[in-house]
């Protein structure tokens, strides 16, 4: 394509890696008409991200594919921890969130095949990414934005379109083009992420990580006899050498000799810097940040891809009411309010975390290679300390008590809980997270609906679930007869103890939503 061109579309999506690609899919599924696209001809292979957590899963059960991202991946089974050559403990992961989630583990799957699972999704929906295509310009007319568009062969196109969503990493051009500030900083250390294949104690199940005096290596599982992949970091009397033109011989080599580490083949090399930075805001008029390019933080707990798919999750359905007639454009505004406030504590918790494992210094090698093992060894031994370790790092503890979109209390359960899973009775494959695959506004009681309930939801078009009590659920914080309204992406709204009707009604009315 030559000269310049013109499209219309919904919402604009720029960038499609996981972040981009789940806002593009959960918008199409819920009849938004969205574009998205990538200056990248193809999936990149070098991807660093691996762990999938139970919050992503639960979100990919709602469009129905959870099951292929499983099938596809590795469950971890254990953390283990080295130092000076020797396994000193390990964390057993598998199935400690059981009761919590349908998926009570941590998945490894690589980034790149990732990537291709969402794209085939997002084609079976009828989009397709346009790749080799890079925003040049944006702005912002009214009630509609205005992109310019290069494509591979020099063309350009002005779209139009009523929202745009930066999902394009940390260089971000959408950030830079409404001009948000992006502070932070960067950690010192230049890293290393190899796809390899290799012998030794440490290439079996589970994650390895070895705890050196200085530098850092861990190894994933990953499908494939002998295939893992390796984060660590370069050697530092090769920081003169630009990174482009590092290799694998410029790792460092003390962690692989301590590791016992055999490496047959390396598939793929890259270097990396580690980042940590929020954005000063996630919207600027029409135009919203997620993912990396609303904020970076280190590698620790694997938060950060999972972190954007929950940004994306968030905003497209608050788009797609908006887009669709249902809400004016106030609920917007809860998208920052809820997911700015969780980006700088993870990324202050983050920084934090890694500082200490980074640090030089005998006291501070001391501290990592014997203390810290010990410390692990004799903390994570009861389940109930794993149990809080994977609600922490699975991010089904994430909520957002002080949205405006938040009210009330029901038992244990406030308003901006993510919605306590009830797992099945006696062999049946219905549990209460079933229901949410209709990506709509819905009422859950936990006990006999009243009359005034059941009316009410049907004069609002609300979707009215009835889910009989039995013993145990009182365990998951739920309260019988108590009313539930569950936003799109399973977060409460409004909890309500006495189950009242007028109060549903007051709850959409005093927020304009039309369910």
């Amino acid at each position: 394509m030559t000269g310049t061109e013109s499209k219309d579309t919904q919402v604009l999506v720029v960038g499609a890696g996981p972040t981009g690609l789940a806002l593009a899919l959960w918008l199409t599924r819920l009849g938004v008409r969205a574009t998205i696209i990538d200056e990248n001809a193809d999936v990149l292979r070098a991807s660093r991200a691996l762990g999938v957590h139970a919050r992503t899963l639960e979100f990919y059960r709602q469009l129905g594919f959870a099951d292929k991202a499983v099938n596809a991946g590795e469950i971890v089974p254990s953390v283990n921890l080295w130092a000076r050559g020797k396994r000193v403990t390990g964390v057993p992961l598998r199935n400690v969130g059981e009761g919590l989630t349908p998926f009570p583990f941590v998945l490894d799957f690589s980034q790149d095949e990732h990537e291709r699972l969402l794209i085939a999704q997002l084609a079976a929906s009828g989009v397709r990414v346009e790749r080799s295509t890079e925003l040049t310009a944006l702005a912002q007319d009214g009630d509609e934005m205005r992109a310019t568009l290069r494509r591979a062969d020099g063309g350009k196109e002005e779209c139009s379109c009523s929202y745009v969503a930066g999902c394009d990493g940390a260089r971000s051009a959408v950030r830079k083009a409404i001009g948000v500030d992006f502070g932070g900083g960067t950690y010192e250390h230049l890293f290393y992420v190899a796809d390899v294949t290799a012998r030794g104690p440490a290439v079996d199940e589970g994650i390895h990580v070895d705890l050196d005096q200085a530098d850092l290596l861990a190894i994933f599982d990953m499908k494939g006899p002998g295939h893992v992949r390796l984060v660590g970091t370069v050697r530092s009397d090769a920081s003169a050498v630009r990174d482009h033109e590092l290799t694998f011989a410029d790792v460092a080599r003390r962690p692989l000799e301590q590791l016992h580490l055999d490496v047959e083949r390396v598939h793929w090399f890259s270097t990396y810097r580690v980042h940590h930075r929020v954005a000063s805001r996630f919207r600027v008029g029409r135009a919203f940040l997620c993912g990396d390019a609303a904020h970076v933080h280190s590698p620790v707990g694997a938060q950060g891809m999972n972190t954007g798919i929950g940004d994306a999750v968030n905003l497209a359905w608050k788009l797609a009411m908006v887009v669709n007639g249902q809400a004016n454009t106030a609920l917007l505004d809860t998208y920052e309010t809820e997911r700015i406030a969780f980006a700088r504590r993870l990324v202050a918790t983050t920084d934090r975390a890694f500082a200490v494992a980074t640090k030089s210094g005998h006291v501070a090698a001391f501290m990592r290679t014997r203390v810290f093992p010990l410390l692990v060894s004799i903390a994570f031994r009861p389940r109930t300390v794993r149990r809080y370790l994977f609600r922490t790092l699975s991010q089904i503890e994430i909520a957002y008590h002080d949205s405006a979109l938040s009210e009330g209390k029901a038992g244990a359960v406030r308003g901006g809980d993510r919605l306590p899973w009830v797992p099945p009775e006696n062999g049946s494959e219905d549990d209460n997270y079933k229901v949410l695959t209709s990506l709509r506004w819905q009422v859950h009681v936990y006990g006999d609906v009243p009359r005034e309930v059941r009316e009410a939801c049907e004069s609002l078009g609300v979707e009215l679930h009835e889910f009989a009590w039995r013993s145990g659920i009182e365990n998951n914080g739920l309260a019988r007869g108590a009313l539930y309204l569950i936003r799109p992406d399973g977060y409460v709204a409004l909890a309500d103890e006495e189950g009242r009707a007028d109060r549903l009604r007051a709850y959409l009315e005093s927020r304009s939503l039309r369910a």
